[in-house]
């Protein structure tokens, strides 16, 4: 298994906030050049279970990834999970739990929307959005721009969706780093420094949230991504090595809902690539048999 070339382990498909099919991202990353890809729908592992029997020898190494949403009294914080067996128990426990989380959310959403601004949707709609896997703001803001209520998606979210807050439909940290492992995967923090809203969190918060994490068994940060500008990006390799973490590395793509590209994680070539990642891989070889 050759990955030495591009690698991509944060992007998101239909089956949750994404625009591409689980089908045709995996052909997107064929045409991008990357070597390893994750897909991580948040709170979902469908696209785990649909992938893999796609691919032939000689395409791009799939890895099982999944994102959970998670919040404890100090803030919000995103799971990645990779490796792991999605047919496991505490796999399929904390997914289940994610899509109540999410219908209950919806529902709220579009109650507030009409008891507040008076915006009501077409009942057809309504129905789609609550057959998805996992609905999230950006389907409901697609359509707020449809009806006409906001201009563009990022100001539906920003002006309307997001003035209502939750404080109890979320996993607490500690109960997602647990499920990642207990089903055989390896639990690593997202885009550490960006929390709820504009929130950056950087310097001696950040160790210490990192370190609180650590203890619930928390094994990487995602070093590399493609929000960071260099600083945040140094400042998260210096804490990996510090704390003798994995590195990972993501551009969060989202297709049509976000304008970043696959492949855009900030990650130079292999001579580039820092301790904590390539142990990453390392043992991502050594979880398919084929350690070096």
């Amino acid at each position: 298994m050759d990955l030495s070339g591009k690698i991509d382990l944060h992007m998101h498909t239909t089956v949750s906030d994404g625009t591409d099919t689980p089908q045709e991202i995996a052909a997107r990353v064929r045409e991008a050049g990357i070597a390893l890809f994750s897909v991580t729908d948040h709170d979902a592992v469908k696209a785990g279970r649909i992938i893999p029997p796609m691919l032939a020898e000689g395409d791009p190494v799939f890895l099982t990834g999944v994102e959970f949403s998670c919040r404890d009294q100090e803030g919000k914080y995103h799971i990645l999970g990779y490796g792991y067996d999605p047919d496991a128990a505490p796999i399929r426990k904390l997914v289940e739990s994610g899509h109540r989380f999410r219908i209950r959310k919806l529902k709220a959403r579009l109650d507030f929307l009409k008891s507040k601004y008076g915006f009501s949707f077409p009942k057809k709609e309504q129905e789609e959005l609550f057959s998805l896997d996992n609905p999230g703001k950006p389907h409901i803001a697609n359509m707020m721009v449809r009806e006409g209520y906001a201009g563009t998606k990022e100001e539906a979210i920003r002006n309307y969706i997001n003035q209502l807050r939750f404080g109890d439909v979320y996993f607490h940290p500690e109960e997602a780093i647990g499920g990642i492992l207990e089903g055989g995967g390896i639990p690593i923090l997202a885009h550490p420094p960006f929390g709820s809203g504009e929130e950056l969190i950087v310097g001696e918060e950040m160790d210490r949230r990192l370190r609180k994490l650590m203890d619930m068994g928390l094994q990487g940060v995602e070093a590399f991504y493609a929000g960071f500008d260099e600083k945040l990006r140094k400042e998260m390799l210096s804490l990996a090595a510090r704390y003798d973490l994995y590195v990972t590395a993501g551009s969060d793509y989202h297709g049509k809902n976000k304008t970043v590209s696959l492949g855009d994680t900030g990650l130079g070539g292999p001579d580039e690539w820092p301790d904590g990642l390539r142990r990453f891989l390392n043992d991502v070889r050594k979880q398919r048999g084929q350690e070096t």
